[in-house]
């Protein structure tokens, strides 16, 4: 019996991707038209409009993070045009650079063990936010590139170029999101360990290339301005209007933006716990899941460090723990996905490893460093080829049984809407050549015919100011109308409506209110609760404000007005 040919090595490696790339190719038409969240999108798309007219971000809007999401998408709208469809596609390409570095990881293990963790890196990743650029996907596609580029000058021994593209990639990574300091630190220490003067001074000087965009920034707002903004708001200004419960409720839903959005996707057939329960199991599985690879991968290093899966392991489980406050400061859907995606989908890769040292006898012995690490193949495994996917299989049903409202739930609606056509619906509010999905009729039409009002009524260069009817709460706010509305300019720096920032007593919000021309409110938000400071009232001059000096427009029914300076 003759056997059939395999394929070549190179060739079952691009089948391993491309089967990863099918799954996270399969919801994205729906991706590309469905509803965004309003105020994170809304900014991400408003901020960059903002750098093209020469504001800056920290000194002329409040932004709290690094510059580098904001230059790149204010590239994009130069190169391609401003619109959601050019934001979407930089979000894309951040995304999928996530799902692709965390495949070419585990690869170490083997192509079916890369196979399930870029599978399970998918599902995890794309349901939180859809597309939208957002500057923790971006950070983390750089910095865990970087990683992965330095991982891969660790194996070849090749340690000039590689290590300086690695440490660069990182620096990139620290412009979108300044917070990933920590992941970076514990990720290149696990990296630097064995590492000769030569090559950790090239790691370091990499990503202090990578990072000197920072310091012109900082010459241009300001020393002061800049620390305000990019660390006294957001650590601690901030952490109390938006900080959740730890752990979270096992009975209640704590995030608000996952009470309004419980009912946007169909129902579910398999047994599956109340959503309150899943975020609480969800938690405590990615906290399972960051100790277990830690630990599995100091285990392997500690074992026989010369073997590059070790190093791999006990790198990636360091960046895991780095990215983990980002999860403990609010734990809810959005946030245990951002950290989920690195650690969790490599969950069956440190099970994999697990199984391998308890079974397989020491690999290497030779107290000697080689010159390039040894990239052995797995041994010692009773179980065959199926042993490989044992560990993914099983990753994959836990977490389709226990938390898939959150992951397999959107991504299944999200696919059959794209290749059925038949799913949630969506409208589109237009105006002057972009566009915003919606995925309520009413607000959609209220919308509308308000941003018609205010193209016919108002002049390029009057003011705007959007947000909450009660101005003393601002726990959000509608930041795409901004974009919607390109020839107003926004009359505040708080395009980002925060809980403790935007209504404090010292904001200048009444200021702003004083010298806009027109006013939007919403009552979208005004149902905000979360067990936080976020339902404390602030200041009331805005309100004075616009009591004092506005005239209503028009009320266009349930959710919106449009207020303007009374003459």
């Amino acid at each position: 019996m003759t056997r059939r040919p395999r394929l070549p090595a190179s060739a079952r490696t691009a089948l391993t991707f491309a089967i990863v790339g099918f799954v996270f190719a399969l919801p994205l038409r729906e991706l590309f038209r469905h509803q965004g969240p309003p105020m994170e999108e809304g900014f991400m798309l408003a901020f960059p409009d903002q750098v093209l007219d020469g504001q800056l971000p920290n000194r002329d809007f409040l932004h709290l993070y690094g510059p580098g999401s904001l230059w790149v998408l204010a590239g994009a709208f130069r190169a391609f045009g401003a619109s959601l469809a050019t934001e979407r596609v930089v979000g894309l390409i951040q995304l999928l650079g996530i799902v692709a570095t965390v495949t070419t990881l585990a690869l170490a293990w083997g192509r079916r063990v890369a196979l399930t963790a870029g599978l399970l890196c998918a599902i995890v990743v794309i349901p939180p936010v859809g597309l939208a650029a957002l500057a923790w996907n971006g950070g983390i596609a750089l910095t865990l590139g970087g990683v992965a580029v330095g991982l891969g000058a660790r194996r070849r021994g090749d340690h000039a170029g590689r290590l300086l593209v690695g440490g660069a990639l990182a620096g990139l990574g620290l412009l979108f999101r300044p917070d990933l300091a920590l992941a970076v630190a514990l990720g290149f220490g696990g990296l630097a360990l064995g590492l000769g003067r030569r090559g950790k001074v090239r790691l370091l000087t990499g990503t202090a290339i990578g990072a000197a965009p920072i310091l012109v920034h900082v010459a241009l707002v300001g020393p002061a301005t800049a620390i305000q903004g990019m660390v006294i708001d957001p650590v601690f200004k901030l952490r109390g209007g938006r900080s959740l419960p730890l752990p979270p409720s096992w009975d209640t839903l704590d995030g608000a933006l996952q009470k309004g959005g419980r009912f946007l996707h169909p129902g579910w057939s398999l047994p599956a716990p109340a959503e309150p329960n899943q975020i609480f199991i969800w938690f405590f599985l990615l906290l399972g899941s960051v100790l277990t690879v830690a630990a599995v991968g100091v285990w392997g290093y500690r074992r026989d460090a010369v073997v590059f899966r070790h190093r791999v392991l006990l790198v990636v489980g360091l960046f895991g723990l780095g990215m983990l406050p980002q999860a403990l400061q609010r734990p809810d859907s959005t946030h245990l996905a951002w950290v989920s995606c690195v650690p969790l989908a490599f969950l069956p890769v440190a099970l994999r490893e697990l199984h391998l040292l308890r079974r397989s006898p020491r690999e290497h012995t030779s107290t000697a460093r080689p010159s390039r690490e040894v990239a052995l193949r797995p041994g010692g495994d009773r179980l065959g080829r199926a042993g490989a996917f044992l560990p993914g299989a099983a990753v994959l049903l836990l977490v389709v049984l226990s938390v898939p409202y959150f992951t397999a739930r959107p991504w299944l609606d999200y696919t059959r809407q794209s290749v059925l056509g038949r799913g949630v619906a969506r409208w589109s509010v237009d105006n002057d050549g972009r566009n915003f999905w919606l995925s309520v009729k009413s607000v959609q039409e209220e919308v509308q015919r308000m941003l018609d009002d205010v193209g016919r009524m108002a002049r390029p260069g009057d003011r705007v100011i959007v947000g909450p009817t009660d101005l003393r709460k601002t726990p959000y706010s509608d930041a795409y109308l901004y974009f919607l509305l390109p020839d107003l300019v926004p009359g505040t720096r708080y395009i980002e409506m925060d809980p403790g920032v935007a209504n404090a007593d010292d904001s200048g919000l009444d200021a702003e209110v004083a010298a806009t021309d027109w006013l939007i409110q919403s009552n979208v938000w005004n149902p905000w609760s979360e067990p936080n400071q976020s339902r404390r009232f602030g200041s009331a001059e805005p309100n004075r404000v616009v009591r004092d000096r506005f005239c209503v427009v028009r009320d266009y029914g349930r959710w919106y007005r449009l207020l303007r300076q009374c003459r």
